[in-house]
């Protein structure tokens, strides 16, 4: 984790001022067995992508499991517990939803710790200038 943190300051220190917005919604996962509730990220998505690209090759560079799939700007907003009764329709209500924009003041690295009752652990953060 150490060296992951040394490595991620000069990849976000490259980044640029960002804003962002919320913007529609939309489910990982079939419509009968929807998996994680989004929604979309809309504004400076250009810079957030290629930030994540240099994260990507930082993780990489320290033999880290990346995934391979395009990077797709979004917030999670909740998990279907697998199973259960869900509403695959759900997010789609937020299709034409785009929220008030705000600056991106700084980019954290999250540990999470999955289960029944979910923790999320800041690692380290750095400022976006």
């Amino acid at each position: 984790m150490p060296q992951l943190v040394t490595g991620a300051g000069p990849a976000v220190a490259a980044a640029p001022a960002m804003r962002l917005r919320l913007s529609g919604g939309g489910r990982f996962g079939s419509r009968r067995r929807p998996q994680v509730a989004w929604t979309g990220l809309d504004g400076d998505v250009v810079p957030l992508v290629e930030l994540a690209a240099r994260l990507a090759k930082v993780a990489r560079s320290l033999r880290l499991e990346v995934e391979e799939r395009p990077f797709r700007p979004h917030l999670t907003l909740g998990r279907w517990r697998p199973g259960r009764p869900a509403d695959g329709d759900l997010m789609d209500r937020l299709a034409d939803y785009s929220g008030p924009d705000w600056p991106v003041a700084e980019v954290r690295l999250i540990e999470s710790h999955l289960g029944p009752k979910p923790t999320y652990d800041t690692v380290a953060s750095w400022s976006v200038t």
